[in-house]
């Protein structure tokens, strides 16, 4: 049995995907930079490497049938933006090619739903028109790039297929990712007020399980969104508060002062270097519901997410568990 490869395996998605994967019975290759971060991830073959290191993408790929290439600099802040270029948009393109190279039969490149256009007051599709000029922050702009040097491979002929998956939630969220960090501060009750701004929140083992079928069933350049619900920040609080026995936060905070704060503890952060509590590009990015539809998705991959309330409550749990809270 050719190995498949899965990038991005000590991160959230990627975690699950290889998990997923060897739970089917794959035989699974992940690419890591540190083998130590490697966690819960029993009978995987480690390939030590880096996205913005072609030989040891090379060394990765090697034998491969199929590659999932899950990896991305994930961050709403960055020091030095192009470290986010780097890593998204070249390391996109050092995967691709070393695939290309090896004979690889089937890439899914995980992108993500920021990428998809959302109308104003409305919900968003594959289809929706959508420019880079849409694209806030660093973090958002690389990761279109990237998708577009994914299609670039794909209508030169080479099967890639491309998945965005919306704000997963659930287990074993390491770093946590900024969703995941949104749970954590609910926990600790360091979340005394919100915004009016929407997610499309989905389970991340629906997420992995969107993945393989995408390899399964995807049509070369493709893309597809996997997603479950769309909900109110509002109404994502008042699941969490059920789950932890905690009240909902009840103050709304106006757009314009989440961006007075956004432009404030940004600023701090470039003198300082460390993480901004209210990064700018974030709340930027809440000025709009980032509502979407999995249509395509359940049509054309069997994809049938389950209701997000259940990934919520298990996400509380592990942080809890973990020590996070």
């Amino acid at each position: 049995m050719k190995p498949t490869l899965v990038t991005g395996a000590t991160g959230f998605v990627g975690w699950h995907v290889a998990r997923k994967l060897l739970e089917r019975g794959e035989r699974v290759r992940v690419l890591v930079r540190d083998p130590g971060r490697l966690k819960e991830l029993d009978g995987v073959e480690p390939i030590q490497g880096d996205l913005r290191d072609p030989e040891s993408l090379a060394r990765a790929v090697e034998g491969c049938a199929v590659v999932y290439h899950v990896a991305a600099d994930y961050r709403l802040w960055a020091r030095d933006p192009k470290e986010m270029y780097r890593s998204n948009v070249e390391g996109t393109r050092h995967v691709l090619d070393a695939a290309r190279r090896s004979g690889v039969e089937r890439v899914v490149y995980t992108s993500t739903v920021g990428c998809v256009g959302i109308p104003n007051e409305g919900i968003g599709d594959e289809g929706t028109p959508v420019g880079i000029e849409d694209m806030n922050g660093p973090y958002k702009r690389s990761k279109f790039l990237a998708e577009k040097v994914a299609l670039e491979f794909a209508e030169g002929g080479f099967p890639v297929v491309i998945v965005n998956p919306t704000a997963p939630v659930g287990d074993h969220d390491f770093k946590p990712t900024p969703t995941g960090k949104i749970l954590v501060d609910f926990v600790r009750g360091a979340m005394p007020a919100f915004l009016d701004t929407g997610l499309n929140v989905v389970d991340v083992r629906d997420v992995a399980a969107g993945h393989i079928a995408a390899c399964d069933r995807g049509r070369v350049g493709e893309r597809y969104i996997l997603g479950a619900e769309n909900l109110t920040l509002e109404s994502i609080f008042g699941t969490l508060a059920k789950a932890v026995g905690r009240p909902a936060p009840r103050i709304r905070i106006p757009y314009a002062v989440a961006y007075a704060a956004g432009v404030v503890s940004t600023a701090w952060a470039g003198i300082t270097g460390k993480e901004p509590i209210a990064p700018l590009d974030g709340v930027k990015m809440a000025r709009k519901k980032m509502w979407v539809r999995q249509d395509k998705a359940e049509r054309e991959l069997g994809y049938r997410p389950g209701p997000a309330a259940g990934a919520l409550e298990r996400a509380v749990e592990w942080f809890r568990t973990n020590g996070y809270c």
